[in-house]
């Protein structure tokens, strides 16, 4: 079996890092495993082991045709069987599987809004799944809503699951004191209300104490809005925005507490990537967070918009460095048993077998 992802770009996000870590491991399981970017490059690609096949489509709009006879050409020179759309990309998929149908069309949805499906906009991917073969969702809530909206007879719910990035090079030094560290990794969305996050921060704020913000910027008002919450509550000296980073074990390794104040969420690799790195975490309950921070001693759950509920947790975790350490090692030892690698790249290739 040749198997090709096929993702947007290659920024750090949960979909960009899922495409990547599924060439790599695929490669030591299938005949071939190759990994298509057809908009955009990003520091994602330093991961992408030699193992694997790469191609970049440099693609300029959503019906580039030049872009669309690259990537069937691709598939076709390669004979690959399975191709494996991450999030977004399974519109330009679609667009060449009309063209040479002679693939399995595998679309993968990684919906952030999971809590919100009654506003998605999903004509085109109603439209597309007609030429689709499978669909895996990364919750219970978006499988049965591809059961009920999308002409596909096969869905399966497949697990994230967090890896290391221990080859990347360790270039970021965080801010703040070793052992007085807390870190948000997500991107700079609306969805992921950082806003919360700073004033539950703003309420605790205990000496020495750092809040560093991981993931990329959009440079949009969304991000302004966090910048000038930073300014005007003369937290600078506090909080640290760092935009994208490579180097996410580095980082990891050197904080303490992992947060989330999402609004919504699918299964957020970045609680499992806390987990791995043995942090304690403190998250909203949206999308499958649930699943991961499953009872108290794994760390906690609190609702969304809950400002005060959040600040009181954050406020527990570092006010109890013994059961900060306890929650964290009871969440690694919950997250190797139950989000391993090699259990979910077997249920892939059972999938992939089945189409």
């Amino acid at each position: 079996m040749k198997t090709l992802q096929v993702i947007d770009t290659l920024d750090t996000g949960g979909a960009e890092k899922l495409a990547v870590t599924y060439a790599n491991a695929l490669a030591t399981e299938v005949e071939a495993s190759f990994l298509c970017t057809t908009r955009k490059e990003g520091v994602l690609k330093n991961q992408v082991v030699k193992e694997v096949g790469y191609l970049f489509l440099n693609r300029k709009s959503t019906f580039d045709l030049g872009a669309i006879k690259r990537l069937k050409s691709f598939i076709k020179e390669n004979d690959i069987k399975i191709v494996h759309a991450h999030a977004t990309s399974f519109f330009i998929v679609f667009l060449t599987k009309l063209i040479y149908p002679k693939f399995k069309m595998v679309w993968h949805d990684h919906y952030g809004n999971s809590e919100f499906l009654a506003e998605r906009k999903a004509f085109a991917i109603k439209m597309a799944s007609y030429m689709m073969n499978g669909v895996i969702s990364v919750n219970q809530r978006l499988k049965d809503w591809a059961e009920q909206n999308l002409a596909v007879s096969k869905v399966v719910y497949l697990s994230n699951f967090p890896v290391k990035s221990e080859t990347v090079k360790a270039n970021t030094k965080l801010k703040g004191v070793d052992g007085k560290r807390i870190v948000c990794l997500a991107n700079l969305r609306p969805q992921k209300d950082h806003l919360l996050l700073l004033q539950a921060f703003k309420m605790v704020q205990k000496e020495e104490w750092t809040l560093h913000l991981v993931g990329k910027d959009f440079e949009d008002d969304y991000s302004r809005q966090i910048k000038l919450y930073i300014h005007d509550h003369d937290l600078s000296g506090k909080v640290f925005v760092y935009g994208s980073r490579e180097d996410v074990s580095h980082i990891l390794n050197q904080c303490d507490i992992g947060v989330l104040s999402s609004k919504s969420e699918g299964l957020p690799i970045a609680l499992l990537e806390y987990g791995l790195h043995e942090l304690a975490a403190l998250v909203t309950n949206v999308g499958e967070c649930s699943r991961v921070v499953s009872d108290e001693t794994k760390g906690y759950l609190v609702p969304p918009n809950e400002v005060s509920q959040f600040s009181e947790k954050l406020a527990l975790l570092i006010e109890n460095e013994y059961e900060c350490f306890a929650k964290a090692k009871e969440l690694t030892k919950h997250i190797q048993e139950n989000f391993a690698q090699k259990a979910i790249i077997q249920q892939l290739l059972s999938f992939y077998n089945k189409l």
